[in-house]
């Protein structure tokens, strides 16, 4: 999928969290829902740090640049040195080791516990980076025709905002982990959910994903699952414009009513 279907369905995601926590008694902050629902939505793009085109390799100047060109590197290393017969020949790093629950995982609980030790400037580069990202996804068109800097600026006053209410007492600090020293630690659930709702998405479109490495699928460990081919479709196309899209936007209306107590 392209980046603002990807953007939609991560904060689809996360409101219909709040909405399932709300229900089982873990009703989410305000601070928490917003600030969660941005952090999907731009988490949801960060696996495709692998592919030079995507939004999030060019959403931080020469630095995301570079760190697609290492990413890339890694992930086709990953690749070779791990595939099977049944894997087909690749030149490059797309849609390998970024796109898997593993990965999702593995960066999920590394921001958490970065949130966890490093204090408020580890949170609020979090924040920063996802909400750049989230304003790249959600307004797409308008972050296009704008300054990087703009972006950036928007993104940092976020961040800011944001990071101001949760220290508040009862703001969501200590969301769902309330022992003491595990402020913040919720932050990273966002962060894995967007990247597994990413892959997700892209199991729909005609090249699959192989979210479950490195679990061996027959004589593949890399192999793309999907849903049957008949029923996939290519990133961009009218399906994904025209279905999935408002498809997203009405789910994560509903999800959001349900975690602030109206449905």
């Amino acid at each position: 999928m392209m980046g603002p279907a990807h953007s939609l369905s991560g904060a689809a995601a996360w409101l219909g969290v709040g909405a399932a926590a709300y229900g089982a008694g873990y009703p989410m902050p305000w601070p928490v829902l917003v600030s969660g629902t941005l952090i999907c939505a731009g988490a949801a793009l960060a696996p495709d740090l692998d592919h030079k085109a995507a939004t999030i390799s060019r959403a931080f100047g020469p630095l995301s640049r570079w760190l697609c060109d290492v990413v890339d590197t890694l992930s086709h290393a990953a690749y070779k040195a791990t595939k099977m017969r049944g894997d087909s020949h690749r030149s490059g790093g797309h849609r390998t080791l970024t796109h898997t629950w593993l990965w999702a995982v593995l960066i999920g609980a590394g921001m958490s516990l970065l949130a966890m030790e490093g204090g408020r400037w580890a949170v609020l580069g979090i924040l920063f980076v996802h909400m750049v990202l989230a304003i790249e996804g959600l307004l797409w068109r308008a972050a296009r025709v704008s300054s990087d800097v703009l972006v950036w600026l928007l993104g940092a006053a976020a961040a800011w905002i944001l990071a101001q209410e949760m220290d508040l007492p009862g703001n969501g600090a200590s969301w769902l982990f309330t022992e003491p020293g595990q402020e913040y630690l919720w932050l990273g659930l966002p962060i894995m959910l967007g990247a597994l709702v990413h892959d997700i998405g892209d199991a729909l479109t005609v090249s699959g994903c192989p979210i479950l490495w490195p679990i061996p699928i027959g004589r593949k460990r890399w192999y793309p699952l999907g849903t049957p081919k008949p029923m996939r479709f290519r990133a961009g196309s009218r399906v994904e414009l025209k279905v999935l899209m408002p498809a997203f936007m009405l789910l994560g209306g509903l999800g959001a009513l349900g975690a602030l107590g109206y449905i």
